[in-house]
């Protein structure tokens, strides 16, 4: 049963919201102040947490802090009656899901809490994923956006099977890193883990490599050679930028897949390859199917389980994790205390295009790092190619009596979809979210 913590000072609020929830499966915890409220997250170690921004003796701002200071993924969703942009948007920075605005429609509030439960418990299975490849590899995957809890719920459900999974997404998104992250999840975890970048070797030693050789096999094969898919066996192989694979290549992988057997090069002798095969590239293999580059029998074997990477700027949310940890991790390589950032620097970085993805954005870090000997980065310390392109600044003026959240983004969205002509992919890019977002906020909207 989960547990749902709801902090009023209203007790007629309280009253409904526990008569709203008492049909569903929820047990129903109640604060009538900050203080309390924090208190009892403590206590009952609640799933989730609905608090009123205005209450006594500790409001639902400092309430929110407290609380996210003991349990960081806890959903957290804001209610008010004073949801104008500056509350709202503060709460959403300091860690809040969501928020609603008095009077709500029930309906609408056990919507978002369902969805919040949800968030909840992917949370709890990606800090979980994550101990799991921090213990195998000392390496950690940072994401709190949509697309990346969607993309390691699926790490999670494709661990438990066998199944050859195909990661595609743009140089430095971090392919290898969820590779890895399926290996060490599943039951597979403490066979052999192989890695082959087929970019890397020439096409002569490629398929000595993947598949080995006997003696004689060619001219300086003086002795028998295992190759990777012989030493993964029981476990699992990771070939990067699958693409670069010769025609030649592909065929003999083709057989491994739908045999489970290899052959050494200049060998007869048929092996059993018991091996889990997870690939990735950063080109179009349907295009390559197309153009005759690439077999359209082993793109199917090889896509049975396809997994996306998005681009780092179309996760901006994870932009100021990434910073923070790679800050630390450089520092602490160089035996220096750890750098702050400015809020100005951090929202140049936000806002950059990052072509080159994780991997520019940790060289960049990296870089300030080392040239920079205050302890703080402020915008001018940051490198000239990002300054340049952040030269251009959208700005709202607030009214004197504020404005209703909400209806600022319910507006924009419906304009935008009107521009695009409702096309929700080119809307999303308008507004400079992703799709997933976009449908989601409609959904809250009841836009249609």
């Amino acid at each position: 049963m989960k547990k749902i913590l709801i902090a009023d000072d209203e007790k007629n609020m309280l009253w409904a919201m526990k008569r709203a929830l008492k049909g569903k499966e929820y047990k129903i915890i109640t604060a009538s102040d900050g203080l309390e409220a924090v208190d009892n997250f403590k206590l009952y170690e609640p799933d989730l947490v609905l608090l009123d921004l205005k209450m006594p003796k500790m409001d639902g701002m400092n309430a929110l802090k407290e609380i996210k200071n003991i349990n960081r993924n806890i959903p957290v969703i804001m209610i008010t009656a004073h949801g104008t942009m500056e509350s709202a948007v503060e709460a959403m920075k300091l860690g809040a899901l969501d928020y609603i605005s008095k009077p709500f429609d029930i309906e609408m509030l056990k919507i978002q809490i369902e969805k919040a439960l949800e968030i909840g418990d992917m949370k709890e299975e990606i800090n979980f994923l994550t101990q799991e490849l921090r213990s195998s590899t000392g390496k950690i995957i940072i994401g709190e956006s949509p697309q990346m809890k969607k993309v390691l719920d699926m790490v999670k459900r494709v661990s438990k099977s066998n199944a050859t999974v195909l990661i595609t997404g743009e140089s430095g998104t971090g392919k290898e890193l969820i590779a890895s992250a399926i290996h060490y999840s599943s039951h597979r975890k403490d066979k052999p883990y192989i890695k082959v970048n087929c970019g890397a070797l020439p096409e002569n030693l490629l398929e000595s490599e993947l598949f080995g050789h006997d003696k004689g096999a060619f001219t300086g094969a003086v002795s028998k050679k295992l190759g990777r898919f012989e030493r993964a066996n029981g476990g699992s192989i990771f070939l990067d930028e699958i693409g670069e694979l010769s025609l030649a290549v592909q065929v003999k992988l083709l057989r491994v897949l739908q045999e489970k057997e290899i052959e050494r090069v200049g060998g007869t002798e048929v092996i059993k390859a018991d091996v889990r095969i997870i690939t990735a590239t950063n080109r179009d293999l349907k295009k390559m199917v197309e153009e005759g580059t690439f077999r359209e029998d082993l793109y199917y074997r090889l896509n049975v389980i396809p997994i996306e990477l998005p681009p780092l700027r179309e996760r901006k949310e994870d932009i100021r994790l990434l910073v923070e940890y790679f800050l630390e991790k450089h520092c602490k390589d160089m035996g220096r205390k750890k750098i702050n950032i400015s809020k100005d620097a951090l929202n140049i970085l936000t806002d950059y295009s990052w072509k080159g993805n994780i991997r520019e954005l940790e060289n960049i870090i990296e870089r300030v790092v080392i040239l920079n000997s205050s302890e703080l980065i402020d915008k001018n310390d940051l490198p000239r190619e990002i300054l340049s392109k952040n030269n251009t600044e959208f700005k709202f003026n607030l009214p004197p009596d504020g404005v209703k959240l909400e209806e600022v983004e319910k507006s924009f969205i419906m304009q935008a979809l009107k521009r695009c002509d409702n096309n929700q992919t080119k809307a999303a890019k308008l507004l400079g979210i992703t799709r997933h977002t976009l449908i989601y906020r409609m959904e809250k909207y009841n836009i249609s």
